[in-house]
């Protein structure tokens, strides 16, 4: 397979953000100087990179690499009392600028959208049957106008996509919601992050056709492998999503179950030019961080 794609990688296989335990006490520089090594051209962000646009591309320049994007936490999926849609679209913009002005100066042409509106991804305790669901059409409908709004916003002013990242524990977790995402949204202001890890735990065992469906609003990819005997017991006893990411839900491209050759081969013949972000959330007291990242990076270049 020839074909002109960067491969780069999200900092949470050596620190995690949503449970510091996990490698916090480990230096920016590590996962800097070790992804570079592996061959990785770019990274994601996380907690422990520069804030501000100019510190940001100082710190990636030292190792030769490129910002990729980095996540945003949105709050569009639930109104506050007495909030229109245009006063949630005000907020989140204004609450979005430091951030994407960032992106923005360092290159990045997507934004992970996470939406943070209810979710209980980050609650340890709360089994991810408990997650938000949309009661109604005009609930989801209202949530589609806002993202939409929002969405063109950020072209407009940044020149930034938005890639949303359907996500466990959040209003859009299974395969119907983000067919429903997708249905309601504007294929020109709103645009899809395609997570294989996510799908799979989400529900889609084969994450192809899921993937296959939506190539067209596909802008941004997180090649994450799942273990599906760890799900089993997510399902089977109530885990939330943190109890499953401690327990090795997630690991690299090459540990797991997916076919990513059939994903590859997919976002290929469509003419997906984005970046492939290797991403698995896991303990690297167990899933060492070099040797992961190191799997991960060949697993997907030897596709490539």
């Amino acid at each position: 397979m020839n074909w002109n794609v960067r491969i780069g990688i999200n900092p949470i296989s050596w620190m995690n953000d949503d449970l510091p335990e996990l490698g916090g006490e480990t230096p920016l520089e590590v996962a800097l100087s070790e992804g570079c090594e592996i061959g990785y051209a770019g990274f994601e962000l996380g907690n422990k990179f520069p804030k501000d646009g100019p510190g940001l591309k100082a710190k990636l320049d030292e190792y030769g690499l490129a910002c990729v994007s980095g996540w945003y936490s949105g709050f569009l999926a639930e109104l506050a009392p007495e909030q229109t849609n245009e006063d949630a679209v005000a907020a989140e913009i204004e609450r979005c600028r430091a951030h994407l002005s960032k992106l923005q100066f360092n290159g990045v042409k997507v934004v992970v959208y996470g939406e943070c509106g209810g979710t209980i991804q980050g609650e340890i305790k709360t089994p991810l049957a408990k997650r938000p669901r949309f009661a109604t059409d005009a609930l989801w409908r209202a949530y589609a106008e806002r993202l939409n709004a929002f969405g063109a916003h950020l072209i407009a002013t940044y020149g930034v996509k938005l890639a949303y990242h359907h996500h466990m524990g959040a209003y859009v977790q299974s395969p119907e919601d983000i067919d429903t995402l997708m249905a309601l949204t504007d294929p020109s202001k709103v645009f899809l992050l395609f997570d294989t890890g996510h799908a799979y735990f989400g529900g889609a065992t084969d994450p192809l056709p899921l993937l296959q469906k939506h190539l067209s609003r596909v802008v941004h990819v997180h090649c994450k492998d799942v273990r599906p005997q760890v799900i089993a017991m997510a399902r089977n006893e109530s885990w939330s999503f943190l109890t499953g990411v401690l327990n090795g839900v997630f690991t690299v491209p090459g540990d797991g179950a997916i076919d990513f050759a059939a994903v590859l081969a997919a976002l290929q013949t469509y003419g997906y030019t984005g970046w492939l972000v290797v991403e698995a959330e896991q303990d690297p007291a167990v899933a060492p961080s070099y040797a992961y990242a190191k799997k991960g990076f060949e697993t997907l270049r030897a596709l490539i």
